[in-house]
């Protein structure tokens, strides 16, 4: 089992008003799944991927990752747990723009410690996992935004995290390098990498093999697609 989420809650309070996120949502996912979480604005997936990706904490519930409960983490306990056991890829890139793509991807080993030598090694390995082995030094203001998500995908991969989490991926990119984004998440699947997406795009939704829809803060329905 890679995730466990009991009774997650989430309260957001603005002012007088309480906000209620999600409402008490139940679910597990296993190990190598590919699963996308979908919804309209306010359907609380963007809390969801929030919480699942270690970035902010429940207000009542439990979450366990690889059956250690995360919800209970302290800050420093969290950014360790996102350090080595998650990777993320957003749907702005988040990369550094003057900065070599080889350098980009080495970036989250730097913050783990591992030595230079073994940083360029597996940050060119991670490049050439998506295609990229004849663009490692070339500046991210160089590339197209195709090529860009993919030095993203790979700076995700090359800690070996536990899962990957993808926030709209494919948002800032035309239909056919959106395609091209999403069979490089087909292939890490296939290889047995799990990961989940948020995504409003019905059509990117469907390369994962299960769609969990949220409404108001609650799961609607938990399909499997294929």
């Amino acid at each position: 089992m890679l995730i466990r989420v009991e009774n997650l809650s989430k309260i957001y309070t603005m002012g007088d008003v309480e906000v209620h996120a999600l409402r008490g949502i139940s679910f597990i996912i296993e190990k190598q799944e590919f699963v996308s979480i979908m919804g309209q604005s306010g359907s609380g997936k963007s809390t969801l991927m929030d919480i699942l990706g270690c970035l902010s904490k429940p207000t009542d519930g439990q979450y366990f990752l690889e059956n250690v409960e995360v919800s209970t983490m302290s800050d420093n306990q969290l950014a360790e747990v996102r350090n080595k056991k998650i990777g993320f890829v957003f749907q702005s890139f988040n990369l550094l723009p003057r900065t070599s793509a080889l350098h980009n991807v080495e970036l989250p080993m730097i913050y783990s410690g591992i030595g230079r030598r073994e940083r360029r090694r597996r940050a060119a390995a991670a490049l050439d996992a998506v295609g990229l082995a004849n663009r490692i030094h070339h500046k991210s203001n160089e590339l197209s935004g195709g090529q860009i998500q993919r030095v993203a995908i790979a700076r995700a991969l090359v800690n070996e995290p536990s899962i990957i989490f993808a926030d709209e991926p494919t948002g800032n990119l035309d239909t056919k390098s959106g395609e091209e984004i999403m069979s490089i998440f087909d292939v890490l699947n296939q290889e047995g990498n799990s990961i989940i997406m948020v995504t409003h795009e019905k059509n990117i939704a469907e390369h994962a093999k299960r769609i969990i829809y949220l409404k108001d803060g609650l799961i609607e329905n938990d399909e499997r697609v294929r």
